[in-house]
């Protein structure tokens, strides 16, 4: 029997019992739902930003030795060892350019190397000088930076040159950054030129270590006295070292370090595409360890563990070098740009150079309320400031909904980078929270869901760090406001809030409180955070706490949360809980069955985004959500099938339900898949109840059948 036949408005005799059981519903008619509590903001779009927020931020970590690295110090000052020469020596790998380099030192008795701190800068210019030094008889001296004199300083610390001698400085990033961004009498090029022509004049060498950023990326467009630092590849540095530690131990010790640095594990618990040099070399003490038998397997991942928050907690500590403004506006940025990555790794490099821009500004007016600071119109090229962060820029996608598009987008070359900088920034650095708070809560306004879902899931992970705070200075504010954005932010911050065990109580009471209030927002807050099915823990509790709401409510927002629930990991727990309310004589309980029916039916899956991963409806996103739980889950048939007959039979719901049925089977008309599966539900929604449709409905319909 075709599909069309199977419509007819002869068949059945009466509607079952549960469901007839309430009186027809009368008084003003149900529509059908119109997009959701933001019409339409926020759903295109919505469910690859929530994923991808969620697995940027999502990562499981397991304890860590945080105190086994000491927080970062200055290298001494004064004449290297000799045993630190021979080491050097022994360990060191020639990095690509290195002979150019050094007859470029020879010659010009200056070399200002430019990379990032960790990457090998050091021990190469250390390799340099070393080389020179036993042409000339000199030997290898550490220059200290001598504080906040700034360029002055610097050269205050070379008065005492020593003829054939050769010296290494590091120039401090903040220095570099705050020199290069004042007048041209004190920028870090003239610095190189009276550096050089003093070593010059004492015949004697030095190697400038300038950070990666604004600064060097002058420097080397210049190509005066600078150049770009390319490290050595870290599985040569890691096996060096290795091969050193266990010089005097069997061969088969080594081997077994060796492959325990390949094991899957060791990479997770890392987190990193690729250690740094100096990261590499910390590596092989602790699998040296390991293969000895002084370090355990998990207190091996547990040291694995710290790379990625180490490196975050060098980074703040950077940040805090300069104390005031202009001089810390780099610093600023720097710290912005990172915090900025971790909520928005992935994501376009627009959007994130956007959010670290509106950061930094907040960051500055907190430093100084009376500095307003503005915008460097010609910046660096983005990947000399990404590198800064051990970030990197390419092809990338966004979707919209109904299309994608291409985009440059930005990453952090690590998994464990973005959680570590955002768990760093607020758990170390409390006068941070203030601002962080105020930048996230005007993200959350942003009707881009690429914007909005990032900042509202970055601000859930936050308030589950210190929920008392994150109460007060996110969720309060975002669900007090009258823009819908901001609610749903809120609702979507504590749902993510309450993935925390020891959070999720509190979140749920505060909901509880906000359902049972008088505050329309608060309300409707709670309404929409139900809709993940975390907060009360378990979507059967979820759908309880929006039957009560239903009362409160004009179906809108609950019957979207409902439906949300519908497209989430348990369909056949909120369907048993639709054709319940169907049976329930409180007329929004039943209302809310309808609208959440007709949602199903008008919906597409993708705009039905949660906090949870649901693959089984992956294949199915762009279809509306009813066709792809029966494609997905044909168990569901017969209740979508009561739930849809019971709209249409009902005079309250009959003609949205109508129109809803006829829209949908026109929607699957282009795509063979679709209809084979509305073929196969369509007789049984006629035929499984004993109430025949409506006669102009199931004409309706089999007109719309037959012309497909």
């Amino acid at each position: 029997m075709s599909a069309s036949e199977g419509v007819s408005a002869s068949e059945g005799v009466s509607p079952p019992e549960e469901v007839s059981a309430p009186a027809q519903p009368r008084g003003r008619r149900l529509d059908i739902p119109q997009g959701g509590p933001l019409d339409g903001a926020g759903q295109p779009g919505g469910a690859r930003t929530a994923r991808e927020a969620r697995a940027h931020l999502h990562i499981a970590y397991g304890p860590a030795r945080l105190c086994a690295d000491p927080a970062p110090y200055p290298l001494p000052e004064g004449p290297v060892p000799r045993e630190e020469l021979a080491r050097l020596r022994r360990l060191h790998r020639a990095v690509p350019g290195h002979a150019a380099m050094r007859d470029h030192l020879r010659r010009t008795h200056l070399v200002a190397l430019c990379g990032e701190p960790g990457t090998g800068r050091a021990w190469t210019g250390l390799a340099l000088l070393a080389e020179l030094a036993e042409l000339t008889g000199g030997g290898v001296s550490r220059l200290g930076y001598t504080g906040p004199d700034g360029a002055s300083g610097v050269e205050k610390g070379v008065e005492k040159t020593e003829r054939g001698h050769g010296y290494l400085l590091e120039l401090p990033a903040y220095q570099a950054e705050s020199t290069a961004g004042s007048t041209a009498e004190s920028t870090v090029e003239p610095l190189l030129d009276r550096l050089r022509a003093h070593f010059a004049e004492h015949e004697a060498f030095c190697v400038v270590l300038v950070a990666g950023g604004p600064a060097a990326d002058r420097l080397l467009r210049g190509r005066r006295h600078a150049v770009a630092y390319r490290p050595p590849a870290a599985a040569d540095v890691l096996d060096r070292h290795l091969t050193e530690l266990l010089a005097d131990y069997p061969a088969g010790l080594l081997e077994t370090a060796r492959a325990t640095a390949r094991r899957p594990e060791l990479a997770d618990a890392l987190g990193l595409d690729e250690p740094r040099p100096g990261e590499a070399a910390r590596l092989a003490g602790h699998l040296a360890a390991h293969a000895e038998g002084r370090l355990s397997d998990e207190r091996l991942l547990e040291h694995c563990r710290s790379f990625a928050p180490h490196q975050a907690r060098e980074w703040f500590l950077e940040a805090g070098a300069p104390g005031t403004l202009p001089a810390a506006l780099p610093a600023l940025r720097a710290a912005a740009l990172r915090i900025a990555l971790a909520v928005f790794d992935g994501s376009a490099h627009s959007v994130m150079a956007e959010a670290a821009e509106l950061l930094a500004w907040e960051l500055a007016v907190t430093l100084d309320p009376q500095y307003a600071p503005g915008r460097p119109l010609f910046t660096a090229r983005p990947g000399a400031c990404l590198a800064t962060a051990r970030a990197v820029h390419g092809e990338g996608v966004e979707d919209l909904g109904d299309a994608s598009v291409p985009v440059r987008a930005v990453w952090f070359e690590g998994r464990r980078l973005a959680p570590a900088v955002l768990h760093e920034s607020w758990d170390a650095h409390h006068n941070l929270r203030g601002p962080m708070a105020r930048w996230l809560r005007a993200l959350c306004d942003d009707p881009r869901p690429q914007v909005w879902v990032r900042a509202a899931v970055a601000a859930g992970v936050l308030c589950a760090r210190d929920y008392l705070y994150g109460l007060v200075e996110l969720a309060l504010p975002l669900a007090r406001t009258d823009s819908p954005v901001q609610r749903m932010a809120a609702a979507t911050a504590l749902a993510e809030a309450s993935r925390a065990p020891d959070v999720r109580p509190a979140v749920n009471g505060l909901l509880h409180t906000w359902a049972r209030g008088d505050d329309e927002r608060e309300r409707e807050t709670a309404a929409l955070a139900h809709g993940y099915g975390l907060a009360a823990g378990s979507v059967a509790a979820s759908l309880e706490e929006l039957g009560r709401l239903a009362r409160a409510d004009d179906g809108r927002t609950t019957s979207y949360s409902a439906v949300r629930l519908l497209a989430g990991a348990e369909p056949e727990t909120v369907l048993a809980a639709l054709t319940h309310w169907l049976r329930d004589t409180r007329r929004a309980r039943r209302d809310l069955a309808l609208l959440a029916t007709l949602r199903a039916v008008t919906t597409r899956t993708s705009h039905l985004w949660g906090l949870g991963e649901v693959p089984e409806l992956e294949p199915y996103a762009a279809w509306p959500l009813a066709t792809a739980l029966l494609a997905a889950h044909p168990e569901c048939g017969p209740r979508l099938a009561e739930l849809l007959r019971a709209a249409l039979t009902w005079a309250r719901s009959a003609g949205a339900a109508e129109d809803a049925l006829v829209g949908w089977i026109r929607r699957a008309a282009g795509d063979e898949r679709q209809l084979a599966v509305l073929w196969d539900f369509l007789p049984r929604l006629a035929q499984d109840g004993d109430e025949p449709l409506d006669a102009g409905a199931a004409t309706r319909i089999r007109e719309v059948l037959e012309a497909l």
